[in-house]
């Protein structure tokens, strides 16, 4: 039996240990019962010292609230030279540069990103392809950086792009700049180029040759890859591992494909069970597993955050792991055309012209009525888990996340109904899998994961 506190200390027990615990007839000089008294699952004696450590724990899993938003997502353009069937915010073709944002949208995102009280600022570059307006890149780069000459704020920059159309400029600028670099890897050629099919059918040879120049100019360490899991890549995940390891990654990240966009149009919907998914997640952690045991250190990411979750005290900054949610809190979109979002999903929304997580334009409204005001309030109070229906019971609950976005994607309400949620399905099927690893024999499998909570 899992149980758990508020906190996050957690611990297993067996059955009859835990009907004990329960019924308050558990032996003091057992092994569970010193094991529960020591991580605060029960107290005896004085509660003071009990209530003021857990208030400290709790202090330290929620401290990425206080600097409120710490990413902002410009997209600089909605143009794309890819017609991927998954992709989430309906890209337009590379010739309608009407869908660039503006200088006039740029100057004013960069003042929006200096009034958050965050000491640590990422701006992130979104498309389409950004890469087709570097103009844009160019003016927030230069003009956040000149802001921060006396805000004096940890900055930093990334752009999310899918490598085919880097040019020399556009590695000089990445490098001279310091920019880190997110691109996309479905698997090998002939997957990621049905996945992600462009004009000539050469988007895997695209990526891998701009791979190269991009890692000689600016270094391995600042380039990294995202997949997304199609109905297609179900039944490969050892080649789509394998392909990481070919290139030379060393981490990735196994996403299921998200319900915005093109991706649930009926004709190119990419639909599959939340268990597939979880059987397809298995295999692929298990080949990681398998080249570690090997000597090729490969890291998943996504089980790095559970583990992290699990076994620190300390939050991530991934927002879907985030309660109250990291809409807007955490995270800010500002859209080509002026509109601000509370969240990358919430853009994707209203291309789907649901239109729950916009929070203003920036040149129509104030920073302190948008982030400040009750629309925003009304989203992160209905991502708080102590008080969501069958979360507030859950065991996982410290550990777990809130995604708003996909509630009203896929149930029609801001919270949703948890029984039958996918995004809880998964994450239960998630958690379940780690901590039978972190719960079992010591072996490699297990050295791994707590290697990657504390790297």
């Amino acid at each position: 039996m899992f149980v758990s506190t508020d906190s996050g200390e957690w611990a297993f027990l067996s059955g009859a240990d835990f009907s004990a615990f329960v019924a308050g007839a558990l032996r003091p000089h057992s092994p569970a019962y010193q094991e529960l008294k020591s991580k605060h699952l029960l107290a005896d004696g004085s509660l003071l010292a009990p209530i003021a450590a857990t208030a400290t724990k709790l202090r330290t899993k929620y401290s990425f609230m206080d600097g409120f938003t710490g990413l902002h997502m410009f997209v600089v353009s909605l143009r794309c030279d890819h017609s991927c069937p998954y992709c989430q915010v309906s890209r337009v073709t590379t010739e309608k540069s009407r869908f660039d944002m503006s200088p006039e949208t740029a100057a004013a995102g960069v003042d929006w990103v200096f009034k958050s009280p965050s000491p640590h600022i990422k701006i992130e570059f979104q498309g389409g392809e950004p890469l087709l307006n570097l103009d844009r890149i160019r003016q927030v780069v230069q003009l956040a950086k000149q802001r921060n000459q006396t805000e004096g704020r940890d900055l930093q920059f990334v752009v999310t792009t899918n490598l085919s159309q880097v040019t020399d400029e556009a590695i000089s600028f990445i490098s001279d700049n310091d920019v880190y670099v997110s691109t996309s890897l479905d698997g090998p050629e002939w997957l990621h180029n049905a996945n992600r099919p462009r004009p000539g059918n050469d988007s895997h040879s695209r990526m891998t040759a701009n791979l190269d120049r991009m890692r000689k100019a600016v270094g391995s360490e600042r380039i990294a890859a995202l997949m997304t899991t199609t109905a297609l890549s179900l039944e490969h995940p050892e080649e789509i591992v394998d392909e990481y390891v070919r290139l030379g990654f060393g981490e990735i990240f196994i996403r299921p494909i998200s319900p915005y966009g093109f991706a649930v149009r009926p004709k190119t919907a990419n639909r599959y069970e939340v268990d597939r998914f979880l059987e397809f997640f298995k295999r692929c952690l298990n080949r990681v597993f398998y080249w570690n045991e090997r000597g090729t250190r490969l890291i998943e990411s996504y089980s790095q955050l559970l583990a992290r979750k699990l076994l620190t005290p300390f939050p991530t900054r991934y927002v879907d792991l985030q309660h109250p949610a990291g809409t807007g809190i955490s995270a800010i979109v500002y859209n080509y055309d002026g509109d601000v979002y509370a969240s990358d999903e919430g853009r994707m929304l209203a291309e789907m012209k649901d239109y729950t997580f916009r929070l203003g334009n920036l040149h129509n409204d104030d920073y302190a009525s948008a982030l400040g005001g009750p629309h925003l309030r009304n989203i992160i109070a209905s991502s708080c888990l102590q008080t969501v229906p069958q979360c507030s019971s859950c065991a996982y609950m410290p550990f777990c996340g809130f995604d708003s976005a996909y509630n009203i994607a896929t149930q029609n309400d801001l919270i949703g109904h948890r029984p039958t949620s996918g995004f809880c399905r998964k994450q239960m099927g998630l958690f379940d899998y780690v901590l039978g690893i972190l719960d079992g024999p010591d072996c490699p499998r297990k050295e791994a994961l707590v290697e990657w909570a504390v790297c």
